[in-house]
């Protein structure tokens, strides 16, 4: 789960009249993006909330109202572009009825009777008496003031860090962000002031401010952004928004959000289960972002203008999360725009000074970001289910790169130093006793060397790197990684059946606790989760996990036991610790995407009747239809794909392996429009609340006693038709030869 640190995006936030109709609850409309509730996560259990984000999908313009979180009590101005949706906006905009000496460069707003959809936004300063309205398109966006006050408005706009100017009928300029990036802003009203007050400024907190006539009842303002320069920003503007009209920008926003919601349909379960799904969908179109401006776009991976020749280029993509459930459901609905983020990357990394893959990539460029390259498990996943036209080839020396000359240290961008030589050598990270002082330089400071979860996060990517050898005919690398994607193996403490840090003497380190050891986040040892947590991390050979565990009674005795191990401290005491590491159910944590596979490892070892279970017990105990309906960050859509593919009954447990997982669907039929045109549905007979339990099933008209299907199966369309009952069958799916694929038993 990444945590409350900046990231860059962009995020536009804006204002309007009552007259919006269609908000989050106030329509009758069955359209389905009126089934989104933007709100739905807004107040955290501990961390980072959920932010009512308003946004076209995939789409560069992001907005939300700039507060504390949503019991904030005032807005920080009107955001014009926020480049981080976990932080302060580029730019302010803010309307200020008093006396002008007394004009602010930011005015803070209490608000009243706030509404947000997807699409467009409307909010009433309820002590400044202006209502707001706000629509956004792509890479533009419009709004309207009502003033209810005749006092004469002055106009400001605020660059935290940049330059602005108003040249007498527009605003225009840019904000400086990180790494040589800017962000640049043309903003034109549809009635020109009647003074300028402050013309330009540049610097820290820098704002003009034009002052309108006594009387003005309406303001509208249309602008666009761009990362290229001012006058692509004004091309922009004018190329999506024609008018002063934003209900006609708002029209064709639910349109487009209708289109892409309408990708995948539902039928039964509850009012509020339908809610939490199209929500959670529509935070999967929330990153990556598509900075393509008019077939060029601006690089923050070497500061270059390029042009995109004709393939859109998609940046702000948190991998850590989006590998395990984001991006295998492009690959299902969205292949076009899934093809063009694998094509993005290469871009990143040969724009690079070093050709390695991208681990964390921003719209500032790649921060490197948490642990391992899971980069590399997208283009397996993406290739093995039908992308045949990667270009692997040319994608493989930047993923090989990444595994052997960039660090494995987590968080760090330098070049492989002694943990790299020593993993390759030893096939583990180190660990360092309590005590032992750091001096590696690869190593971040706060985030530790976190050794388990790199030893497992590496070894899932060498499985992967090995399969994409293997395509490519590279026979030596094949087996190289193939070799090395049992790493996990070293770490692998048979007395206690958990995966254990070793020091560089390749003993175990003793005293430990399994729940406690490891410091903040146990980042000493793992990675913001505990050892129950990464006792699970080997998507890629479950079988061989079972094995090392002892077999399938002991393994589901250990998962049962995940789920049942109390806290071992107060709540106080534990989440002080390990604050990602929330909702919880025994030792599991719902809120943290390394446990999101967890629940459906039981059909690996004959018991698919407690995966049913604990799905249908997890997503409606922890996701719901409220202010704190999810149970921690939701990092770029990598938690809300999880519930998409949970409520629909199957998940990808290993991406870069075309199999998916049966779980128990929530509703009674989901039609799933593949991006090849072909349809999949899943029909669940007697589906309800307390039938959640698979009495039998079949598969494109055939019997189906396995609890898994391929991508093979579904590709060309189908049908997966489930009968339903409230008692488990406990024969179904159960044989050993009907478990999901696994790499294999090491000889």
């Amino acid at each position: 789960m990444v945590r409350a640190f900046k990231l860059f995006f962009l995020c536009v936030l804006a204002l309007c009249t009552m007259g919006c109709g269609n908000q989050f609850g106030s329509s009758k409309s069955t359209d389905l993006v009126d089934l989104v509730n933007p709100y739905m996560g807004n107040i955290s259990h501990l961390l980072v909330p959920t932010y009512p984000t308003i946004h076209l999908p995939n789409s560069m313009l992001r907005v939300y109202p700039e507060r504390a979180d949503f019991t904030g009590d005032l807005l920080y101005g009107l955001p014009i572009v926020v480049t981080s949706h976990r932080g302060s906006s580029a730019f302010n905009l803010s309307v200020f009825q008093g006396d002008e000496s007394a004009v602010p460069p930011v005015v803070s707003y209490s608000y009243d009777r706030e509404r947000s959809t997807p699409y467009d936004y409307f909010v009433y300063l309820d002590e400044e008496e202006v209502s707001v309205y706000y629509a956004v398109s792509n890479q533009s966006g419009i709004y309207e003031l009502t003033f209810d006050r005749t006092d004469p408005p002055f106009l400001i706009l605020n660059s935290r860090n940049g330059e602005l100017k108003w040249d007498g009928k527009s605003f225009s300029g840019y904000q400086q962000l990180q790494n040589n990036t800017r962000i640049f802003v043309y903003l034109e009203p549809d009635l020109l002031p009647e003074r300028a007050i402050h013309e330009s400024a540049s610097g820290r907190n820098a704002h003009v401010v034009v002052g309108y006539p006594t009387n003005t009842s309406r303001l509208k303002l249309r602008y666009g952004i761009s990362f290229i320069n001012e006058q692509q920003a004004r091309e922009n503007l004018y190329r999506e928004i024609t008018g002063f009209d934003a209900q006609l920008v708002a029209s064709k926003g639910r349109k487009t959000w209708n289109d892409a919601l309408g990708k995948i349909k539902v039928k039964g379960g509850s009012k509020d289960d339908q809610v939490v799904f199209y929500t959670s969908l529509y935070r999967t179109y929330e990153r990556p972002v598509c900075i393509s401006e008019d077939g060029r776009y601006f690089s923050a991976f070497d500061g270059e203008i390029h042009s995109d020749d004709g393939t859109p280029f998609y940046t702000d993509d948190w991998i850590w999360d989006t590998y395990r459930a984001t991006h295998p459901l492009r690959v299902l609905i969205e292949t076009e725009i899934e093809r063009d983020i694998l094509r993005s990357f290469l871009r990143m990394s040969e724009q690079m000074q070093e050709l390695w893959w991208p681990t964390f990539p921003e719209i500032t460029g790649d921060s490197r970001r948490m642990n391992s390259n899971h980069g590399i498990v997208t283009v397996l996943d993406g290739y093995v289910k039908g992308l045949t036209t990667l270009d692997l080839e040319r994608k493989y020396p930047a993923m090989r790169n990444a595994l052997i000359e960039k660090t494995l240290a987590p968080w760090s961008a330098l070049p492989a130093g002694e943990l790299n030589r020593f993993y390759h050598e030893q096939g583990y990270i180190p660990a360092l006793r309590e005590g032992e002082e750091e001096t590696l330089p690869e190593v971040h400071r706060f985030e530790k060397r976190q050794p388990v979860a790199v030893t497992l996060g590496t070894a899932y990517d060498e499985w992967c790197m090995a399969q994409i050898a293997k395509e490519l005919g590279k026979t030596d690398d094949y087996q190289f990684f193939l070799e090395k994607s049992y790493n996990y193996r070293n770490i692998f403490n048979e007395e206690t059946g958990f995966f254990h840090p070793k020091d560089k003497e390749g003993e175990f380190i003793e005293p430990f606790d399994y729940k406690f050891s490891g410091g903040m986040g146990a980042r000493e040892y793992y990675g913001e989760n505990n050892a129950w947590v990464y006792r699970w991390d080997v998507p890629h050979n479950v079988a061989d996990l079972i094995e090392l565990m002892g077999g399938n009674q002991a393994f589901i005795r250990n998962l049962d036991q995940t789920f049942n191990e109390p806290l071992g401290k107060s709540k106080y005491e534990f989440y002080a610790q390990l604050p990602d590491h929330t909702g919880n159910v025994g030792q599991f944590s719902m809120a943290n995407e390394p446990s999101l596979h967890i629940p459906y490892l039981y059909n690996y070892a004959g018991a698919p009747w407690k995966t049913q279970k604990r799905v249908r017990e997890l997503v409606s105990g922890w996701f719901r239809n409220d202010l704190m309906g999810i149970p921690g960050d939701e990092d770029g859509g990598g938690m809300s794909a999880f519930v998409v593919f949970s409520q629909m009954g199957f998940y990808p447990v290993t991406p870069g392996s075309p199999t998916y997982n049966i779980g128990s669907p929530f509703f009674d039929e989901v039609t799933m429009q593949l991006s090849n045109g072909n349809t999949f549905r899943i029909v669940a007979k007697n589906n309800s609340k307390d039938n959640k339990y698979i009495q039998s099933a079949q598969l494109n008209g055939k019997e189906w006693g396995k609890p898994w299907f391929s991508h093979d199966d579904i590709k060309d369309g189908g049908v997966l038709e489930l009968i339903m009952g409230e008692k488990a069958n406990r024969t179904w799916g159960a044989r050993p030869e009907d478990a999901p694929p696994s790499e294999g038993i090491k000889k």
